[in-house]
């Protein structure tokens, strides 16, 4: 269930000073069982071969679903961690904005999974994501 007191700008203040505030990611939309995000494609997060780095796009989809775990927290729980996480690639690209959607497939006391998909400028699928958060009491 979405936390009534916890906004778009709550979870940007959180990212202050870390990896994904040095990205530049940015949410976009918060709604029951969903999350959504963008990130500009800099230069530096190019892999050597020119394509961007796997790196980049995983940041994207895992920081979206933190940010939608933190946002659907059940009553009593303090935090979450990653128990596993899984991404096929299916594109990449190498200039503009990527988006990401993520949405719940289970939202549980213990446990929440997390499907997101990483979409280029074109709004192609070039990744799709899995993660399994397990609810810190």
């Amino acid at each position: 269930m979405l936390r009534t007191d916890i906004t778009l700008d709550d979870l940007h203040a959180r990212q202050r000073g870390t990896l994904p505030d040095r990205y530049g990611f940015r949410l976009t939309g918060l709604a029951e069982g969903r999350l959504a995000s963008r990130m500009q494609i800099e230069p530096w997060m190019l892999a050597p071969n020119g394509f961007l780095h796997a790196a980049s796009v995983i940041l994207l989809a895992d920081t979206t679903a933190g940010y939608a775990t933190i946002a659907h927290l059940p009553a009593g729980a303090r935090s979450f961690t990653t128990i596993e996480l899984k991404n096929n690639f299916l594109g990449t690209a190498r200039e503009g904005t990527l988006t990401c959607e993520c949405t719940a497939e289970h939202l549980g006391r213990s446990t929440h999974v997390w499907s997101a998909t990483v979409l280029d400028p074109g709004q192609r699928r070039i990744a799709l994501f899995r993660c399994t958060q397990m609810i810190l009491q």
